[in-house]
Protein backbone atom coordinates (compact mmCIF):
# COMPACT_ATOMS: atom_id res chain seq x y z
CA UNK A 1 0.00 0.00 0.00
CA UNK A 2 1.37 3.57 -0.53
CA UNK A 3 1.64 5.55 2.18
CA UNK A 4 3.68 8.28 1.05
CA UNK A 5 3.11 10.29 -2.05
CA UNK A 6 5.96 11.06 -4.37
CA UNK A 7 5.21 14.62 -3.63
CA UNK A 8 5.82 14.92 -0.10
CA UNK A 9 8.77 12.07 -0.01
CA UNK A 10 12.47 13.60 0.89
CA UNK A 11 14.50 12.06 -1.63
CA UNK A 12 17.94 14.25 -1.22
CA UNK A 13 19.89 15.12 1.68
CA UNK A 14 19.56 19.12 0.68
CA UNK A 15 15.93 18.83 1.28
CA UNK A 16 16.77 17.04 4.36
CA UNK A 17 18.95 19.66 6.13
CA UNK A 18 16.62 22.03 4.64
CA UNK A 19 13.68 20.78 6.74
CA UNK A 20 15.59 20.22 9.86
CA UNK A 21 18.98 22.82 9.90
CA UNK A 22 22.36 22.22 10.90
CA UNK A 23 23.00 20.44 14.12
CA UNK A 24 25.37 22.91 16.34
CA UNK A 25 26.65 23.59 20.23
CA UNK A 26 26.53 20.26 22.19
CA UNK A 27 24.79 18.26 19.36
CA UNK A 28 28.35 18.64 17.82
CA UNK A 29 30.51 18.99 20.02
CA UNK A 30 29.85 15.75 22.30
CA UNK A 31 30.57 13.69 19.63
CA UNK A 32 34.45 12.09 19.88
CA UNK A 33 36.24 9.32 17.96
CA UNK A 34 37.01 7.59 21.63
CA UNK A 35 36.02 6.64 24.89
CA UNK A 36 35.90 9.59 27.10
CA UNK A 37 36.28 8.75 30.83
CA UNK A 38 32.47 10.34 31.23
CA UNK A 39 31.52 8.01 28.79
CA UNK A 40 33.22 4.82 30.41
CA UNK A 41 31.46 6.13 33.11
CA UNK A 42 27.84 5.91 31.58
CA UNK A 43 29.12 2.15 29.79
CA UNK A 44 30.09 1.11 33.18
CA UNK A 45 26.73 1.64 34.68
CA UNK A 46 24.85 0.01 31.90
CA UNK A 47 23.26 -3.86 32.49
CA UNK A 48 21.37 -3.19 28.88
CA UNK A 49 22.69 -2.32 25.43
CA UNK A 50 21.44 -2.93 21.84
CA UNK A 51 23.57 -3.84 19.12
CA UNK A 52 23.02 -2.86 15.49
CA UNK A 53 24.32 -4.52 12.38
CA UNK A 54 23.76 -5.12 8.66
CA UNK A 55 24.76 -7.94 6.52
CA UNK A 56 24.18 -9.01 2.95
CA UNK A 57 20.47 -10.31 4.01
CA UNK A 58 19.38 -6.79 5.34
CA UNK A 59 19.86 -5.31 8.95
CA UNK A 60 19.27 -6.52 12.70
CA UNK A 61 18.98 -5.30 15.89
CA UNK A 62 19.91 -7.70 18.61
CA UNK A 63 19.53 -6.90 22.50
CA UNK A 64 22.66 -7.87 25.08
CA UNK A 65 22.10 -7.44 28.99
CA UNK A 66 24.21 -8.67 32.04
CA UNK A 67 24.64 -7.12 34.97
CA UNK A 68 26.58 -3.79 34.97
CA UNK A 69 30.01 -3.07 33.29
CA UNK A 70 29.24 -6.49 31.68
CA UNK A 71 30.73 -4.46 28.57
CA UNK A 72 34.03 -4.05 29.05
CA UNK A 73 35.96 -0.95 27.64
CA UNK A 74 39.92 -2.12 27.11
CA UNK A 75 40.47 1.09 26.34
CA UNK A 76 39.49 4.48 24.70
CA UNK A 77 39.03 2.58 21.19
CA UNK A 78 37.91 -0.66 22.13
CA UNK A 79 35.02 -2.58 23.85
CA UNK A 80 34.37 -5.93 24.47
CA UNK A 81 30.94 -7.39 24.56
CA UNK A 82 30.22 -11.49 25.76
CA UNK A 83 28.13 -13.23 23.85
CA UNK A 84 25.95 -15.39 26.29
CA UNK A 85 23.96 -18.45 25.52
CA UNK A 86 20.85 -17.92 22.85
CA UNK A 87 18.55 -19.54 20.49
CA UNK A 88 21.41 -20.26 18.38
CA UNK A 89 19.96 -17.83 15.29
CA UNK A 90 23.27 -15.96 15.42
CA UNK A 91 21.66 -12.84 13.30
CA UNK A 92 24.19 -10.60 14.48
CA UNK A 93 27.37 -12.44 14.69
CA UNK A 94 26.59 -13.47 10.64
CA UNK A 95 26.14 -9.76 10.07
CA UNK A 96 29.56 -8.90 11.40
CA UNK A 97 31.22 -11.94 9.74
CA UNK A 98 30.56 -9.92 6.51
CA UNK A 99 30.11 -6.46 7.35
CA UNK A 100 32.13 -5.49 10.19
CA UNK A 101 30.38 -1.78 11.21
CA UNK A 102 28.06 -2.03 14.03
CA UNK A 103 26.16 0.15 16.24
CA UNK A 104 25.27 0.00 20.35
CA UNK A 105 22.83 1.93 22.17
CA UNK A 106 23.11 1.45 25.91
CA UNK A 107 20.46 2.52 28.34
CA UNK A 108 20.64 2.77 32.12
CA UNK A 109 17.72 2.02 34.48
CA UNK A 110 16.12 5.15 35.62
CA UNK A 111 18.44 7.71 33.65
CA UNK A 112 17.25 9.35 30.57
CA UNK A 113 20.05 9.90 28.37
CA UNK A 114 21.64 6.94 26.34
CA UNK A 115 24.79 6.32 24.91
CA UNK A 116 25.94 5.65 21.25
CA UNK A 117 29.05 3.88 19.70
CA UNK A 118 29.48 3.45 16.27
CA UNK A 119 32.38 0.90 15.15
CA UNK A 120 33.77 -1.96 13.66
CA UNK A 121 33.56 -5.35 15.11
CA UNK A 122 35.68 -8.87 15.02
CA UNK A 123 34.41 -12.13 16.59
CA UNK A 124 36.90 -13.72 18.50
CA UNK A 125 36.94 -16.69 20.68
CA UNK A 126 40.37 -16.67 22.31
CA UNK A 127 40.27 -18.29 25.78
CA UNK A 128 42.06 -15.89 27.47
CA UNK A 129 39.61 -13.61 26.23
CA UNK A 130 36.63 -16.17 27.21
CA UNK A 131 37.67 -16.44 30.39
CA UNK A 132 37.31 -12.88 31.19
CA UNK A 133 33.59 -12.83 30.87
CA UNK A 134 32.99 -16.20 32.95
CA UNK A 135 29.74 -16.35 34.74
CA UNK A 136 28.16 -18.95 37.00
CA UNK A 137 31.09 -20.87 35.84
CA UNK A 138 30.02 -20.99 32.35
CA UNK A 139 32.50 -19.02 29.41
CA UNK A 140 30.57 -17.21 26.56
CA UNK A 141 30.64 -18.78 23.03
CA UNK A 142 32.58 -15.52 21.94
CA UNK A 143 33.24 -12.13 22.61
CA UNK A 144 32.41 -9.17 20.36
CA UNK A 145 34.71 -6.82 20.20
CA UNK A 146 34.44 -3.62 19.10
CA UNK A 147 36.72 -0.95 17.81
CA UNK A 148 34.83 2.33 18.17
CA UNK A 149 34.81 5.13 15.67
CA UNK A 150 32.63 7.41 17.45
CA UNK A 151 30.80 7.94 20.69
CA UNK A 152 28.16 10.27 21.66
CA UNK A 153 25.43 10.90 24.29
CA UNK A 154 21.97 10.73 23.53
CA UNK A 155 19.61 13.47 24.86
CA UNK A 156 16.37 12.14 27.02
CA UNK A 157 13.97 13.48 25.03
CA UNK A 158 12.87 10.57 23.76
CA UNK A 159 12.89 8.21 27.37
CA UNK A 160 10.78 11.10 28.52
CA UNK A 161 8.15 11.07 25.71
CA UNK A 162 8.02 7.39 26.20
CA UNK A 163 8.02 7.31 30.12
CA UNK A 164 9.85 4.11 30.06
CA UNK A 165 11.17 4.33 33.64
CA UNK A 166 7.96 5.01 34.98
CA UNK A 167 6.76 2.17 36.54
CA UNK A 168 3.06 3.63 36.74
CA UNK A 169 3.46 2.60 32.91
CA UNK A 170 4.45 -1.17 33.15
CA UNK A 171 2.02 -3.34 31.35
CA UNK A 172 0.61 -6.56 32.98
CA UNK A 173 2.45 -9.55 30.92
CA UNK A 174 -0.61 -11.58 30.82
CA UNK A 175 -2.50 -9.08 28.93
CA UNK A 176 -0.50 -9.65 25.93
CA UNK A 177 -0.10 -12.91 23.98
CA UNK A 178 1.71 -15.47 25.53
CA UNK A 179 4.87 -16.59 23.66
CA UNK A 180 3.42 -19.82 22.99
CA UNK A 181 0.69 -18.34 21.67
CA UNK A 182 2.62 -16.31 18.56
CA UNK A 183 4.74 -18.64 17.98
CA UNK A 184 1.86 -21.61 18.04
CA UNK A 185 -0.15 -19.01 15.36
CA UNK A 186 2.46 -17.98 13.35
CA UNK A 187 3.89 -21.86 12.54
CA UNK A 188 0.32 -22.21 12.14
CA UNK A 189 0.34 -24.68 15.24
CA UNK A 190 3.34 -26.65 14.03
CA UNK A 191 4.29 -25.58 17.59
CA UNK A 192 2.14 -26.19 20.96
CA UNK A 193 1.38 -22.80 22.75
CA UNK A 194 0.76 -25.00 26.03
CA UNK A 195 3.83 -27.24 25.73
CA UNK A 196 5.94 -24.02 24.89
CA UNK A 197 4.75 -21.89 27.65
CA UNK A 198 5.00 -24.20 30.10
CA UNK A 199 7.67 -23.63 32.35
CA UNK A 200 9.44 -21.12 30.31
CA UNK A 201 10.49 -18.44 32.32
CA UNK A 202 12.28 -20.64 34.69
CA UNK A 203 13.89 -22.05 32.01
CA UNK A 204 14.82 -19.33 30.61
CA UNK A 205 16.45 -18.74 34.08
CA UNK A 206 18.18 -21.74 34.36
CA UNK A 207 20.25 -21.38 30.48
CA UNK A 208 21.15 -18.15 31.11
CA UNK A 209 25.12 -18.82 30.91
Amino acid sequence: METVSDEHRIADIATLERLYGAPSGAAVEKEVDYLHPHYRTLIAASPFVVLATSGPDGLDTSPRGDPAGFVVVEDEKTVLIPDRRGNNRIDSLRNIVGNPHVALLFLIPGVGETLRVNGRATISTAPELLERFSMGGRLPRSVIVVHVDTVFFQCSRAIFRSRLWDPAQHIDRGSLPSLGTIVSDISRSRIDAESYDRGLYERLKGSLY
